[in-house]
């Protein structure tokens, strides 16, 4: 619902309605990369340097490039129009930071889970998190440059994902691509509630 405030001479001015959606997937799947590239305004970003104390703890293998870690949360925004802002929430990949998604997602519309061919089962305990929990959620398979590239039906085999589930390739450094993903969400989440979606 839309809330309504007042200046001081007395003209309203209307609150946008906000939507919040989340950007999970496992460790070095692109999150803070697509809500950077997303993000109208600098993005909080939650980075820390991964040092020899995650040794034995955080799995790098197929991501060595890897340096840095989010700890907590990225936060972005996207203002559509004067009634309506997204609020983007990236997830922390790693099972330490689990503690902290129950807060994430509490009112959140759904879920972008990034898929990393290279390191596929790491977004199954996000796909686990929303399927358990009845928030909708699409997979974007992030296409990294030195990945081996599957049709989307192979993937969606070896997530065992439902048939319902939209999948979308993406590049999350691709502001374009991000919002594509964005978009398959939304349209996703309307065809659940019943509500008509707009054809492409």
């Amino acid at each position: 619902m839309d809330s309504v405030r007042y200046d001081q001479v007395g003209t309203s001015t209307t609150i946008p309605l906000a939507l919040k959606i989340l950007i999970a997937g496992g460790f070095g799947a692109g999150k803070t990369t697509l809500v950077s590239a997303l993000s109208e305004v600098r993005p909080l970003q939650t980075e820390e340097v991964l040092t020899g104390a995650g040794i034995g703890t955080d799995d790098i293998s197929g991501v060595e490039g890897k340096s840095t870690t989010t700890v907590a949360m990225d936060f972005g925004r996207i203002t559509i129009n004067d009634d309506l802002q997204v609020y983007l929430f990236g997830t922390p990949g790693q099972d330490r930071f689990w503690f902290l998604w129950d807060e994430l997602a509490f009112g959140a519309l759904g879920a972008v889970v990034l898929a990393d061919t290279r390191r596929l089962a790491d977004c199954f305990p996000s796909i686990d998190y929303f399927e358990q929990r009845g928030i909708p959620f699409v997979v974007g398979v992030n296409c990294f440059d030195d990945s081996r590239r599957f049709n989307l039906e192979t993937v969606r085999r070896a997530l065992d994902l439902d048939p319902d589930v939209p999948m979308v390739l993406c590049d999350a450094r691709d502001r374009q691509s991000g919002k594509m993903v964005l978009i398959s969400l939304v349209e996703h989440v309307a065809r659940q509630r019943g509500e008509p979606v707009p054809a492409a």
